[in-house]
């Protein structure tokens, strides 16, 4: 295929596409691996970490990638965390991973209780930059463009993101390239070899992003 489009419903989100019934449905190979560790940047970065379990809120007007690869797999909490609730302290996350990107106006919020820990960037006209850009999430929203996308890869085979891959039998898809306007995203990681943040602030509010 030389190019898809996927469009994803920002203003309902109950239409739009859900990762986390996509993980499940299509990573059920990721799912039965009970004792598999975060896989984010494996080999490129040399970190695996466990995640706090804490979910964060990731938005952007808009996302350019180079090198787009994307499949299911398990982040892992420490034992005992407080934040694992009925999940035995693992969850099925979708990851997404661009080996070049650029966000324009990069919004992150954290719901800490009562107040959120925000942070913006990429804004009057310099975009946020990252290099081998590994976010693992449970949903996300927008309207997307992949260009020369494949679809349904076994996922330990995937090659655009160099170093970046997942795990045997594990449902996956990669393109040349991605284009995702109105980007909202749930994330519990996000790692990246380089990420250069022009005009960033950080700052407590009562509201998210």
């Amino acid at each position: 295929m030389s190019e898809q489009i996927e469009q994803i419903d920002t203003d309902q989100p109950a239409s739009g596409v859900r990762w986390r019934r996509f993980a499940v449905t299509l990573g059920a190979a990721a799912a039965g691996a009970a004792g598999m560790v975060v896989l984010t940047a494996q080999g490129v970065l040399g970190a695996q970490f466990a995640i706090s379990g804490m979910p964060f809120t990731v938005t952007a007007d808009k996302l350019e990638g180079t090198g787009f690869e994307q499949f299911a797999t398990l982040d892992q909490m420490i034992p005992d965390s407080p934040n694992q609730g009925d999940t035995g302290g693992q969850v099925l996350v979708i990851v997404s991973a661009i080996d070049k990107a650029e966000l324009t106006n990069l919004c992150q919020s954290i719901n800490l209780g009562g107040t959120n820990l925000r942070i913006t960037a990429g804004n009057s006209g310099k975009p946020v930059t990252a290099r081998t850009l590994v976010v693992d999430g449970d949903e996300i929203a927008g309207n997307a463009s992949f260009k020369n996308i494949d679809v349904g890869q076994d996922a330990s085979t995937v090659d655009k993101v160099p170093g970046v891959r997942g795990n045997p039998g594990v449902f996956a898809q990669q393109a040349d390239t991605v284009t995702i306007t109105n980007l909202r995203q749930n994330n519990y990681a996000t790692t990246a070899a380089v990420f250069t943040l022009p005009n960033l602030r950080m700052s407590f509010s009562t509201e998210g992003c």
